[in-house]
Protein backbone atom coordinates (compact mmCIF):
# COMPACT_ATOMS: atom_id res chain seq x y z
CA UNK A 1 0.00 0.00 0.00
CA UNK A 2 1.16 3.51 -0.80
CA UNK A 3 -0.10 6.62 1.34
CA UNK A 4 -0.13 9.85 0.24
CA UNK A 5 -0.25 12.76 2.66
CA UNK A 6 -0.11 16.77 1.15
CA UNK A 7 -2.73 18.93 -0.47
CA UNK A 8 -6.25 18.68 -1.85
CA UNK A 9 -7.33 22.30 -2.82
CA UNK A 10 -9.64 24.23 -5.47
CA UNK A 11 -7.49 26.25 -7.96
CA UNK A 12 -9.58 29.53 -9.02
CA UNK A 13 -8.51 30.32 -12.45
CA UNK A 14 -9.05 33.97 -14.20
CA UNK A 15 -11.00 33.44 -17.16
CA UNK A 16 -10.35 35.94 -20.02
CA UNK A 17 -13.81 37.48 -19.55
CA UNK A 18 -13.23 37.87 -16.12
CA UNK A 19 -14.81 35.51 -14.47
CA UNK A 20 -13.39 32.38 -12.61
CA UNK A 21 -13.37 28.92 -12.85
CA UNK A 22 -13.19 26.72 -10.29
CA UNK A 23 -11.11 23.19 -10.64
CA UNK A 24 -9.80 20.43 -8.21
CA UNK A 25 -6.36 20.28 -8.06
CA UNK A 26 -3.68 19.87 -5.41
CA UNK A 27 -0.17 18.19 -6.39
CA UNK A 28 -0.43 15.24 -3.52
CA UNK A 29 -4.43 15.07 -4.99
CA UNK A 30 -3.46 14.94 -8.12
CA UNK A 31 -0.68 12.14 -7.77
CA UNK A 32 -2.78 10.08 -5.84
CA UNK A 33 -5.37 9.87 -8.31
CA UNK A 34 -2.60 8.83 -11.01
CA UNK A 35 -1.28 6.08 -9.22
CA UNK A 36 -4.89 4.77 -8.17
CA UNK A 37 -5.62 4.82 -11.97
CA UNK A 38 -2.64 2.73 -12.78
CA UNK A 39 -3.32 -0.20 -10.40
CA UNK A 40 -1.32 0.99 -7.71
CA UNK A 41 -3.36 0.64 -4.03
CA UNK A 42 -3.24 4.23 -2.84
CA UNK A 43 -4.73 5.59 0.72
CA UNK A 44 -5.13 9.76 1.37
CA UNK A 45 -4.15 10.61 4.25
CA UNK A 46 -5.49 14.40 4.79
CA UNK A 47 -9.07 15.20 5.58
CA UNK A 48 -11.52 17.06 3.58
CA UNK A 49 -14.44 19.65 4.06
CA UNK A 50 -17.78 19.13 4.76
CA UNK A 51 -18.33 21.59 2.22
CA UNK A 52 -19.07 21.06 -0.94
CA UNK A 53 -15.59 21.33 -2.26
CA UNK A 54 -14.80 18.45 -0.12
CA UNK A 55 -17.98 16.37 -1.75
CA UNK A 56 -16.15 16.68 -5.04
CA UNK A 57 -12.83 15.62 -3.81
CA UNK A 58 -14.23 12.91 -2.02
CA UNK A 59 -16.03 11.90 -5.08
CA UNK A 60 -13.26 12.03 -7.27
CA UNK A 61 -11.18 10.02 -4.71
CA UNK A 62 -13.68 7.23 -4.41
CA UNK A 63 -14.11 7.36 -8.49
CA UNK A 64 -10.15 7.24 -8.66
CA UNK A 65 -10.35 3.85 -6.43
CA UNK A 66 -8.13 5.97 -3.75
CA UNK A 67 -8.80 4.66 -0.06
CA UNK A 68 -9.34 7.78 2.15
CA UNK A 69 -7.99 6.66 5.53
CA UNK A 70 -10.08 8.45 7.42
CA UNK A 71 -14.22 9.42 6.14
CA UNK A 72 -14.42 12.08 8.82
CA UNK A 73 -14.73 15.31 6.96
CA UNK A 74 -14.29 18.60 8.87
CA UNK A 75 -16.16 21.72 9.01
CA UNK A 76 -13.16 23.87 8.29
CA UNK A 77 -13.31 24.68 4.74
CA UNK A 78 -11.68 23.75 1.74
CA UNK A 79 -8.10 25.31 0.68
CA UNK A 80 -8.39 28.01 -2.39
CA UNK A 81 -5.55 29.26 -4.60
CA UNK A 82 -6.65 32.02 -6.70
CA UNK A 83 -4.52 32.26 -10.27
CA UNK A 84 -4.68 35.51 -11.79
CA UNK A 85 -2.98 36.26 -15.20
CA UNK A 86 -1.54 39.40 -16.64
CA UNK A 87 -1.68 40.54 -20.50
CA UNK A 88 1.04 38.16 -20.92
CA UNK A 89 -1.12 34.90 -19.70
CA UNK A 90 2.06 34.88 -16.75
CA UNK A 91 -0.18 33.68 -13.54
CA UNK A 92 -0.08 35.52 -10.18
CA UNK A 93 -0.96 33.33 -7.37
CA UNK A 94 -3.39 33.83 -4.32
CA UNK A 95 -3.84 31.37 -1.09
CA UNK A 96 -6.04 31.06 1.02
CA UNK A 97 -4.72 28.28 3.61
CA UNK A 98 -5.59 29.38 7.29
CA UNK A 99 -7.45 26.96 9.04
CA UNK A 100 -8.52 24.56 6.09
CA UNK A 101 -9.57 20.92 5.62
CA UNK A 102 -6.62 19.38 4.23
CA UNK A 103 -4.29 21.15 7.21
CA UNK A 104 -6.92 19.91 9.83
CA UNK A 105 -4.61 17.35 11.53
CA UNK A 106 -2.29 16.88 13.81
CA UNK A 107 0.92 14.69 13.02
CA UNK A 108 -0.29 11.78 15.87
CA UNK A 109 -3.25 11.58 14.36
CA UNK A 110 -1.76 11.31 10.15
CA UNK A 111 0.63 9.05 12.03
CA UNK A 112 -2.09 6.61 12.91
CA UNK A 113 -4.03 6.94 9.77
CA UNK A 114 -1.36 5.10 7.76
CA UNK A 115 -2.15 1.51 6.29
CA UNK A 116 -0.87 -1.48 6.90
CA UNK A 117 1.35 -2.50 5.13
CA UNK A 118 2.76 0.47 3.91
CA UNK A 119 5.22 0.15 1.46
CA UNK A 120 5.98 3.34 0.41
CA UNK A 121 4.84 7.34 1.84
CA UNK A 122 4.59 10.00 -1.15
CA UNK A 123 4.29 13.66 0.15
CA UNK A 124 5.24 17.43 -1.66
CA UNK A 125 4.14 20.74 -2.60
CA UNK A 126 2.50 22.68 -0.07
CA UNK A 127 3.20 20.00 2.84
CA UNK A 128 6.86 21.19 2.26
CA UNK A 129 6.16 24.84 3.09
CA UNK A 130 7.80 25.83 6.60
CA UNK A 131 4.69 26.24 8.36
CA UNK A 132 4.01 22.66 7.63
CA UNK A 133 7.06 21.05 6.94
CA UNK A 134 7.51 20.21 10.94
CA UNK A 135 4.18 17.82 11.24
CA UNK A 136 5.08 16.06 7.96
CA UNK A 137 8.25 15.76 8.80
CA UNK A 138 6.97 13.84 11.96
CA UNK A 139 4.92 11.60 9.70
CA UNK A 140 7.87 10.59 7.30
CA UNK A 141 10.21 9.76 10.13
CA UNK A 142 7.61 7.50 11.44
CA UNK A 143 7.65 5.87 8.06
CA UNK A 144 11.12 5.33 7.78
CA UNK A 145 11.17 3.45 10.79
CA UNK A 146 8.23 1.45 9.68
CA UNK A 147 10.87 0.39 7.12
CA UNK A 148 8.78 1.98 4.16
CA UNK A 149 9.87 4.25 1.58
CA UNK A 150 9.66 7.57 0.88
CA UNK A 151 9.40 9.79 -1.94
CA UNK A 152 8.51 13.91 -1.85
CA UNK A 153 8.00 15.78 -5.09
CA UNK A 154 9.79 19.39 -4.15
CA UNK A 155 6.99 21.11 -6.12
CA UNK A 156 8.76 24.88 -4.71
CA UNK A 157 5.94 27.13 -4.20
CA UNK A 158 7.27 30.63 -3.71
CA UNK A 159 4.28 32.19 -3.44
CA UNK A 160 3.37 29.86 -0.34
CA UNK A 161 6.01 31.05 2.53
CA UNK A 162 7.46 33.97 3.52
CA UNK A 163 11.22 33.19 4.20
CA UNK A 164 12.30 31.48 1.32
CA UNK A 165 15.60 31.17 2.47
CA UNK A 166 14.23 29.21 5.61
CA UNK A 167 11.21 27.43 3.05
CA UNK A 168 14.73 26.47 0.56
CA UNK A 169 16.81 24.83 3.69
CA UNK A 170 14.10 22.94 5.23
CA UNK A 171 12.81 21.86 1.92
CA UNK A 172 16.06 20.12 0.39
CA UNK A 173 16.99 19.10 4.39
CA UNK A 174 13.21 16.77 3.58
CA UNK A 175 14.14 15.85 0.89
CA UNK A 176 17.47 14.17 1.89
CA UNK A 177 15.53 11.96 3.56
CA UNK A 178 13.49 10.63 0.80
CA UNK A 179 14.37 7.43 -1.21
CA UNK A 180 12.94 9.33 -4.43
CA UNK A 181 12.79 12.22 -5.05
CA UNK A 182 11.15 14.70 -8.04
CA UNK A 183 12.96 17.95 -8.86
CA UNK A 184 12.06 20.44 -11.81
CA UNK A 185 14.42 22.71 -13.34
CA UNK A 186 12.27 25.77 -11.58
CA UNK A 187 13.06 23.91 -8.30
CA UNK A 188 16.14 23.66 -8.41
CA UNK A 189 16.92 27.03 -9.53
CA UNK A 190 14.65 27.86 -6.59
CA UNK A 191 16.96 25.88 -4.17
CA UNK A 192 20.33 27.40 -5.41
CA UNK A 193 21.20 24.65 -7.65
CA UNK A 194 19.75 24.92 -10.84
CA UNK A 195 22.92 25.98 -12.81
CA UNK A 196 23.96 22.08 -13.00
CA UNK A 197 21.04 19.92 -12.17
CA UNK A 198 22.81 16.39 -12.06
CA UNK A 199 25.36 17.59 -10.11
CA UNK A 200 22.28 18.27 -6.96
CA UNK A 201 21.42 14.91 -7.80
CA UNK A 202 24.66 13.35 -7.06
CA UNK A 203 24.37 15.60 -4.37
CA UNK A 204 21.27 13.92 -2.93
CA UNK A 205 22.16 10.46 -4.01
CA UNK A 206 25.48 11.06 -1.42
CA UNK A 207 23.62 11.53 1.39
CA UNK A 208 22.75 8.00 2.35
CA UNK A 209 19.15 7.45 2.35
CA UNK A 210 18.00 8.56 -1.56
CA UNK A 211 18.54 6.10 -4.16
CA UNK A 212 16.24 8.07 -7.29
CA UNK A 213 16.48 11.08 -8.83
CA UNK A 214 13.85 12.42 -11.11
CA UNK A 215 14.62 15.63 -12.86
CA UNK A 216 11.91 17.37 -14.93
CA UNK A 217 13.15 20.17 -17.69
CA UNK A 218 9.57 20.97 -19.43
CA UNK A 219 9.38 20.53 -22.71
CA UNK A 220 13.11 19.89 -22.90
CA UNK A 221 12.02 16.22 -21.06
CA UNK A 222 13.33 14.69 -18.56
CA UNK A 223 16.02 12.52 -16.77
CA UNK A 224 16.45 10.20 -13.91
CA UNK A 225 19.82 9.14 -11.94
CA UNK A 226 20.67 6.60 -10.02
CA UNK A 227 23.76 5.44 -7.72
CA UNK A 228 24.84 3.47 -10.82
CA UNK A 229 23.44 4.94 -14.18
CA UNK A 230 21.23 8.08 -15.22
CA UNK A 231 19.37 7.87 -18.77
CA UNK A 232 17.28 11.22 -20.02
CA UNK A 233 14.27 11.41 -22.23
CA UNK A 234 12.67 14.23 -25.22
CA UNK A 235 8.88 14.19 -25.05
CA UNK A 236 7.30 13.43 -28.64
CA UNK A 237 7.84 15.85 -30.76
CA UNK A 238 4.32 16.03 -32.54
CA UNK A 239 2.45 15.58 -29.08
CA UNK A 240 -0.92 17.87 -29.77
CA UNK A 241 -0.16 19.43 -26.20
CA UNK A 242 -3.77 20.95 -25.15
CA UNK A 243 -2.37 22.33 -21.78
CA UNK A 244 0.09 21.40 -19.47
CA UNK A 245 -1.77 21.02 -16.25
CA UNK A 246 -0.80 18.03 -13.79
CA UNK A 247 2.09 16.86 -16.43
CA UNK A 248 4.64 16.91 -13.59
CA UNK A 249 2.26 15.14 -11.02
CA UNK A 250 1.27 12.04 -13.83
CA UNK A 251 4.81 12.16 -14.89
CA UNK A 252 6.16 11.14 -10.99
CA UNK A 253 3.13 8.70 -10.22
CA UNK A 254 3.88 7.24 -13.48
CA UNK A 255 7.50 6.47 -12.45
CA UNK A 256 6.43 5.44 -8.76
CA UNK A 257 3.62 3.08 -10.59
CA UNK A 258 6.26 1.67 -13.02
CA UNK A 259 8.68 0.60 -10.15
CA UNK A 260 5.92 -0.64 -7.84
CA UNK A 261 4.29 -2.94 -10.78
CA UNK A 262 7.98 -4.13 -11.52
CA UNK A 263 8.80 -4.88 -7.45
CA UNK A 264 11.29 -2.20 -7.28
CA UNK A 265 9.75 -0.68 -4.23
CA UNK A 266 10.55 -3.85 -2.55
CA UNK A 267 13.25 -4.11 0.37
CA UNK A 268 16.61 -3.82 -1.88
CA UNK A 269 13.87 -3.06 -4.98
CA UNK A 270 16.16 0.36 -5.38
CA UNK A 271 19.63 -0.90 -4.42
CA UNK A 272 20.26 -1.90 -8.18
CA UNK A 273 18.87 0.65 -10.56
CA UNK A 274 20.99 0.17 -13.76
CA UNK A 275 20.44 1.78 -17.36
CA UNK A 276 18.71 -1.40 -18.19
CA UNK A 277 15.73 -0.85 -15.45
CA UNK A 278 15.95 3.19 -15.52
CA UNK A 279 15.30 3.46 -19.80
CA UNK A 280 11.65 1.49 -19.70
CA UNK A 281 10.41 3.41 -16.56
CA UNK A 282 11.93 6.69 -17.84
CA UNK A 283 9.66 5.90 -20.98
CA UNK A 284 6.57 5.07 -18.91
CA UNK A 285 7.00 8.33 -16.64
CA UNK A 286 7.00 10.20 -19.97
CA UNK A 287 4.39 8.66 -21.71
CA UNK A 288 2.01 9.18 -18.78
CA UNK A 289 2.66 13.18 -18.48
CA UNK A 290 2.92 13.37 -22.19
CA UNK A 291 -0.73 11.50 -22.33
CA UNK A 292 -1.56 14.34 -19.68
CA UNK A 293 -0.28 16.54 -21.86
CA UNK A 294 -3.10 15.46 -25.19
CA UNK A 295 -5.95 16.42 -22.35
CA UNK A 296 -7.44 19.39 -20.72
CA UNK A 297 -6.91 19.87 -16.67
CA UNK A 298 -4.88 16.89 -15.07
CA UNK A 299 -6.81 13.87 -16.62
CA UNK A 300 -3.91 11.11 -15.34
CA UNK A 301 -3.91 8.03 -17.90
CA UNK A 302 -4.51 4.56 -16.82
CA UNK A 303 -1.57 1.62 -16.83
CA UNK A 304 -2.35 0.42 -20.28
CA UNK A 305 -2.92 3.30 -21.73
CA UNK A 306 0.66 4.61 -20.73
CA UNK A 307 1.91 1.44 -21.73
CA UNK A 308 0.65 1.71 -25.08
CA UNK A 309 1.88 5.23 -25.46
CA UNK A 310 5.37 4.40 -24.21
CA UNK A 311 5.65 1.33 -26.72
CA UNK A 312 4.86 3.48 -29.60
CA UNK A 313 7.50 5.87 -28.38
CA UNK A 314 10.00 3.38 -28.79
CA UNK A 315 8.88 2.18 -32.20
CA UNK A 316 8.83 5.93 -33.65
CA UNK A 317 6.75 9.40 -33.74
CA UNK A 318 3.11 9.37 -32.09
CA UNK A 319 0.63 12.02 -32.09
CA UNK A 320 -2.60 11.02 -30.00
CA UNK A 321 -5.50 12.97 -30.65
CA UNK A 322 -6.54 15.42 -28.35
CA UNK A 323 -9.00 14.10 -25.51
CA UNK A 324 -12.10 16.71 -24.50
CA UNK A 325 -11.75 18.00 -21.36
CA UNK A 326 -11.21 15.76 -18.11
CA UNK A 327 -11.88 12.85 -20.23
CA UNK A 328 -13.01 9.60 -18.92
CA UNK A 329 -10.43 6.88 -18.08
CA UNK A 330 -10.97 3.05 -19.12
CA UNK A 331 -12.09 2.31 -15.27
CA UNK A 332 -14.72 5.30 -15.90
CA UNK A 333 -13.65 8.01 -13.48
CA UNK A 334 -13.64 11.59 -14.40
CA UNK A 335 -12.38 14.64 -13.02
CA UNK A 336 -15.09 17.59 -12.00
CA UNK A 337 -14.62 20.84 -13.42
CA UNK A 338 -17.26 23.33 -11.85
CA UNK A 339 -17.83 27.06 -12.92
CA UNK A 340 -18.18 29.74 -10.57
CA UNK A 341 -20.60 31.33 -12.48
CA UNK A 342 -22.52 29.55 -15.99
CA UNK A 343 -20.47 27.57 -17.57
CA UNK A 344 -19.50 29.22 -21.10
CA UNK A 345 -19.81 27.32 -24.32
CA UNK A 346 -16.37 25.55 -24.86
CA UNK A 347 -14.85 25.21 -28.87
CA UNK A 348 -15.46 21.74 -30.12
CA UNK A 349 -13.11 19.76 -31.46
CA UNK A 350 -12.77 17.44 -34.50
CA UNK A 351 -9.57 15.39 -35.78
CA UNK A 352 -7.94 16.44 -32.64
CA UNK A 353 -7.34 19.97 -32.98
CA UNK A 354 -9.75 22.53 -32.00
CA UNK A 355 -12.43 24.25 -34.50
CA UNK A 356 -11.68 28.30 -35.09
CA UNK A 357 -12.62 30.24 -32.15
CA UNK A 358 -11.37 33.12 -30.12
CA UNK A 359 -8.11 32.13 -28.72
CA UNK A 360 -7.94 32.20 -24.67
CA UNK A 361 -4.51 33.23 -22.98
CA UNK A 362 -1.94 30.48 -21.66
CA UNK A 363 -3.67 28.53 -18.46
CA UNK A 364 -0.73 28.42 -16.22
CA UNK A 365 1.30 25.72 -16.11
CA UNK A 366 1.01 23.52 -12.97
CA UNK A 367 -0.87 20.55 -11.41
CA UNK A 368 -1.67 22.49 -8.52
CA UNK A 369 -1.24 25.91 -10.01
CA UNK A 370 0.24 27.05 -7.14
CA UNK A 371 3.68 27.74 -9.15
CA UNK A 372 4.41 27.08 -12.30
CA UNK A 373 5.25 23.43 -12.69
CA UNK A 374 7.62 21.77 -15.50
CA UNK A 375 7.38 18.00 -16.80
Amino acid sequence: MIATLGEALVDLIEQPDGRFEAVLGGSVFNFSLGLALQGVATTYLNPLSSDRFGSRFAAALDGAGVARASRRTTRLPTSLAVVTLDDRGSPAYGFYREAVADRDASAEELVAALPPPLELLHSGGLALVPADLGRTREVLEEALRRGALVSLDANFRPAAADELPRYAAGLWSALGRAHLVKLSDEDLAHLGRGADPFAAAEELLRGGTTRLVALTFGAAGAALVSRTARTRRAPPSDLRVVDTVGAGDCFFSGLVAWLARNGHLKPGGLDALDAKVLAPALDHAVASASLDLTRSGCAPPTWAEAEAFARAMRAGPVAPRARSPRAASARGTTLPRMATTKPRARPAKAGGKRKTAPKPRPRPKGTTRTGPKKR
